[in-house]
């Protein structure tokens, strides 16, 4: 006989899982300590739920294995909903623990009563109530088979007292990925080479599902003498060692991405979902190749979608296309990337010593001095938007932020699952202030389980993105003022080593010392609150919107802050 909860260890353990993020309840207990008496397998303590949510997200985006979290009833697995929605929506393998109340009191209204299967069901691809303790291996087998084969999150709802219910011996079956092939059928590849062949201006545009295909790519790349755009989540897999990258399109792209679509003829979709309407060709034919069907136009008209992993589908049509030689849209597309590159350059310098800092400098020296393998995490809000145009991907780097959910926070809690992985790997965490605070606890994960992560906090005391959207629809900029503390005081009090930074040139030396110190770090940099982040399409709605700030921002009285967006941009030009 053993426990329930043993059961799950075991079968954890021989899936090549290590560990599980959560934080203890008395609903946990049979599972914490089937933990603690086992060798090997660690328990990863964090101080929000959420924050163990995303760590999972992070440790299954690196290893490419399931990852665990899990949370005590009611309250404690509530928590877990932010992080999992987003690592549903990162599509990665997590699997979920939730705890609940005692199985004879569930409709009850019993004390923490909730009702996990309902909550989660929306962030999941599998969500299940183990009714009895013979059914719980069966349902945790099947749960992560779900989340490994489809690349999200699983969650299995367990009555505390289940965990320490005995059963028979039952074999311990592990859950390992498998390996298909998947490509479209040769009718539909030989369709997709003869719009190619037959093709004017081709461009591709591709994303995180290009992951593994890069070579494949490029030579593809190449066939078709074809400009390649990148999604923000296609950076780190796309822009490396790629002479045909024209750099990323979106809200926080390039003029170059931008343009190099918009003068498409044919745009080849590979591997990416990327939601803005707005950004594609309004007259191109579009190919889309996508390994989950449903995706298939849901952005754009498509005129052909196949269904089909980029690595597999790019093998089976290679040997179908015919080189092309005619260079014209693709040089284009270059110099006019190769322009609006060194225009960004220009931005992310020390401008001679003036404070605040710019962020873009900030980003461009911790690019620098980050390590040739470093994983950066990122915060939505500006923080991504200077990781998106200064961090350099180089195929050993890994980029990862909340992309597709885009909740704050997520930097310090991706920061601790991408650390936990490998504690001899550097982290560097882009955060900013407001996403920084809303974890703040998580800074005492990284003393207590001894987590080397180095913090760059972007401190410009606001909700800086959320301010630039207001400007743009013309409102007076409201509620989005932070009142922060010294962030490196407070990193220290808590055992971390930190460094606050308000002249440019003390940023070098602190960061370096930062990333060269044996434990986590933190460096508060002052960056510039005004600093516009200009996307590389401006409506005509957005124009009016800035004029209409401008005129009521000095009607409110508030012509000081008019007159400071005007000074910290004065010397940017508008990219074309």
């Amino acid at each position: 006989m053993t426990t329930v909860a043993d059961h799950v260890i075991s079968t954890l353990r021989a899936s090549g899982v290590q560990r599980v993020y959560g934080l203890p309840g008395d609903s946990l207990n049979g599972l914490t300590d089937a933990i603690r008496r086992s060798d090997g397998f660690t328990w990863e303590h964090v101080r929000h739920e959420e924050a163990a949510g995303f760590a999972a997200a992070a440790d299954a985006a690196l290893t490419g294995r399931l990852a665990v979290c899990a949370g005590s009833c009611g309250p404690g697995n509530l928590h877990l909903i932010n992080g999992l929605f987003d690592a549903q929506r990162s599509r990665v393998p997590v699997l979920a623990i939730a705890a609940h109340i005692p199985q004879a009191e569930i409709g009850s209204q019993y004390f923490q009563e909730t009702r996990p299967q309902e909550l989660f069901r929306e962030c999941s691809v599998y969500c299940e109530l183990v009714t009895t303790a013979e059914s719980a291996p069966r349902v945790l087998e099947m749960a992560m088979r779900a989340a490994i084969e489809e690349n999200g999150v699983a969650v299995v709802v367990v009555p505390g007292e289940i965990f320490l219910s005995k059963i028979a011996d039952v074999r311990v079956t592990p859950v390992l990925p498998s390996h298909p092939v998947i490509r479209p059928s040769d009718d539909e590849l030989r369709r997709a080479a003869s719009i190619l062949n037959g093709a004017g201006n081709i461009t591709i545009l591709a994303g995180a599902g290009v992951q593994g295909a890069h070579d494949q790519l490029v030579q593809l790349a190449q066939t078709l003498q074809a400009p390649v755009v990148h999604a923000l989540r296609g950076k780190e897999f796309v822009e490396y060692d790629n002479p045909y990258d024209v750099g990323m399109t979106g809200l926080l792209g390039f003029a170059s991405g931008y343009k190099a679509i918009k003068e498409a003829d044919v745009l080849l979709m590979l591997g990416t979902d990327f939601p803005y309407r707005q950004f594609y060709p309004e007259n191109a034919t579009v190919i889309q190749v996508d390994i989950r069907g449903r995706n298939l136009g849901r952005r754009t008209p498509i005129d052909l979608g196949l269904v089909g992993t980029v690595t597999d589908t790019l093998a089976a049509l290679a040997p179908l296309l015919t080189a092309r030689h005619d260079r014209t849209h693709l040089d284009r597309s270059l110099n006019h990337y190769r322009k609006t590159r060194r225009r960004l350059d220009e931005l992310a310098v020390n401008d001679r010593d003036r404070t605040p800092i710019r962020p873009e400098y900030v980003a461009a020296v911790a690019d620098r001095l980050a390590a040739d393998n470093a994983v950066f995490t990122v915060d939505v809000g500006s923080p991504v938007v200077w990781a998106a145009r200064y961090l350099t991907m180089n195929g050993k780097r890994r980029l990862l932020g909340s992309f597709n959910h885009g909740t704050m926070a997520c930097a310090l809690p991706l920061a601790i699952g991408a650390q936990t992985v490998n504690r001899d790997r550097q982290v560097v965490a882009f955060a900013g202030d407001g996403g920084l605070t809303m974890l703040f606890g998580e800074l005492i994960t990284l003393v207590q389980n001894r987590l080397p992560v180095k913090l760059v906090v972007f401190n410009n005391s606001s909700l800086n993105f959320v301010e630039l959207e207001m400007k743009a629809a013309g409102i007076v900029t409201f509620g989005t003022d932070l009142e922060n503390p010294n962030f490196a005081t407070v990193a220290q009090s808590l055992g971390l080593f930190a460094r606050r930074v308000e002249n440019p040139a003390d940023l070098e030396s602190a960061l370096s010392a930062a990333l060269a110190h044996d434990g986590p770090a933190l460096v508060d940099v002052v960056t510039a609150r005004q600093e516009l982040s200009i996307p590389p399409a401006i409506t005509v709605e957005q124009a009016k919107g800035f004029s209409l700030y401008a005129i009521r921002t000095i009607m409110a009285g508030r012509a000081d802050e008019l007159l400071d967006l005007m000074t910290t941009n004065v010397a940017r030009r508008i990219l074309d």
